[in-house]
């Protein structure tokens, strides 16, 4: 289950209710995080919820409908931080910049839980992957608004939109892959190493400064 560290205080999956239905789908998360969804069983599942295995089957029909519910949820979130900041007041090089300190601060936070959303992608049912992929696309179109904006006003210089654009949310993602509590930044201090290393990357100059960042390599 996700820490009070990962959450920061916050109950996680709120949204989804009864209670049995959060702790079972919070379980899941931790599990496929653990050891995949392939090698997860129902089982491991309801034990980690301290529930039977037929009691899983009231609020899921299948393994497959909570992963579902996972990712749609967690994709959900990441869609609305990069169209809030796509959508937000200042110049292309400050919505740039908040936008990949959100989504990188996400994707640190809740690592357990970015991981499954962004890597289990593939064990979707095809219609479900489907429904999941024209999710990831507005989230490309978002970011790909900002580095056309950019590049109209002349703050960027990025030749290649779509390569960039990949670029940026794939560097921003990994980052739920090697993120632990037990490293040296936070991750709002992640977020603002990204920021930084993002708008270098497409030729802006970096909005506020990483001076107060701690020094080092990334953490594993």
């Amino acid at each position: 289950m996700e820490s009070a560290a990962e959450t920061g205080g916050y109950q996680p999956w709120s949204e989804v209710t009864p209670d049995a239905a959060r702790r079972l789908l919070v379980a899941a998360v931790d599990a496929f995080a653990e050891r995949g969804y392939h090698a997860t069983t129902t089982r491991d599942i309801a034990g980690r919820a301290g529930m039977s295995p037929a009691a899983l089957y009231i609020h899921y029909k299948t393994k497959e409908e909570l992963l579902h519910r996972i990712s749609r949820i967690g994709h959900d979130k990441a869609l609305e931080i990069l169209e809030t900041a796509a959508a937000g007041s200042g110049g292309a090089a400050e919505r740039l910049d908040a936008a990949v300190r959100s989504f990188v601060g996400w994707h640190a936070a809740h690592h357990t839980t970015a991981r499954v959303v962004q890597y289990e992608l593939d064990a979707l049912a095809p219609e479900h992957r489907a429904e999941i992929v024209a999710l990831r696309r507005r989230s490309d179109a978002a970011v790909r608004h900002i580095l056309a904006d950019g590049v109209g006003t002349g703050e960027f210089d990025v030749p290649d939109l779509p390569g960039t654009t990949l670029a940026v949310l794939s560097l921003c993602i990994d980052v739920a892959r090697w993120f632990s509590v037990e490293g040296r930044r936070t991750p709002d201090e992640v977020g603002a190493l990204y920021a930084d290393l993002v708008l270098r990357m497409v030729g802006a100059r970096p909005v506020g400064s990483m001076a107060d960042a701690p020094a080092g390599g990334a953490q594993k």
